[in-house]
């Protein structure tokens, strides 16, 4: 059988798959009758850009806050850097109800370790953890719904007592970088933006203090909103500006937003 015998989608390899049988069809996934119906118009939520990088405090985890559902804006304060311990995070692209599952099922996982073998998981266990989470729900992924794209950040005390950042694949495929990581509908935006700071910035992002490593998140996900309606950004009108997190030897550390929305007005705005 050959691609052109397939008709029309043929490099669409989940559309495939239900067209030979392989798999439900998306319009069955809520049963027969009216639920079908539902099913068929369901369009999950999906959050979308977030954004991470190494600097000389640790590493910034930032996202957006918008949730949106087709061309629908659902939600426009999302929150998509999630604490799992004292010293990590997952930041989610994706469906928030299947991320926000798979950051609860993750953080008991580490609290249950924690506590009967009294010590931490080791990094390796924590990222493999979530890559398992990950391969757990590609059957969802494969019916078209249920798809998630994380990053992962944490602080390795066993190691060479640095921060280390992770990103995956919707199969839980795991990437360590050395410098910056963006998933979303709007990450290819923001990886320009970081990789021109990196490169030919003032410095290179790993020794920004942290008042600039701000900067040059809000700039990233502000110019991300201007080319992808699914990125919120910055919403000057309402004033909701993005979630962000730092990690570091001492823990995990939240931004006030008087603080992001003064940097925002200072060196973006």
């Amino acid at each position: 059988m050959t691609p052109d015998s397939l008709g029309d989608g043929a490099s669409d390899f989940p559309a495939l798959l239900r067209r030979q049988g392989l798999i439900a069809p998306i319009s069955s996934i809520g049963g027969m009758g009216p639920m079908g119906d539902l099913a068929s118009s369901f369009t999950p939520a999906q959050a979308t850009t977030i954004l991470a990088f190494k600097f000389t405090g640790g590493v910034l985890v930032a996202g957006d806050r918008r949730a949106t559902a087709g061309n629908t804006v659902v939600y426009d304060r999302a929150d998509k850097v999630l604490e799992i311990d004292r010293h990590s995070i997952m930041a989610i692209a994706g469906v928030p109800a299947t991320a926000w599952e798979m950051a609860r099922v993750l953080e008991h996982s580490l609290q249950y370790f924690r506590r009967t073998q009294l010590q931490e998981m080791s990094v390796d266990g924590k990222v493999r953890a979530l890559s398992k989470l990950l391969r757990d729900n590609f059957g969802f992924v494969m019916q078209g719904v249920g798809v998630v794209v994380p990053i992962f950040a944490t602080y390795d005390f066993a190691g060479k007592g640095q921060a280390r950042l992770y990103f995956y694949d919707a199969m839980g495929a795991q990437f360590e970088v050395t410098e910056y990581a963006a998933t979303g509908s709007g990450s290819p935006a923001v990886r320009g933006v970081l990789f021109y700071e990196n490169r030919w910035g003032k410095k290179p992002l790993h020794k920004l203090r942290e008042e600039d490593a701000i900067t040059v998140a809000l700039r990233a996900l502000d110019t991300a909103a201007e080319a992808d309606t699914a990125t919120g950004g910055v919403d000057r009108n309402a004033k909701i500006f993005p979630l962000i997190k730092i990690i570091s030897r001492e823990g995990i550390k939240t931004l006030p937003e008087k603080q992001i929305a003064t940097r925002f007005k200072n060196t973006v705005a």
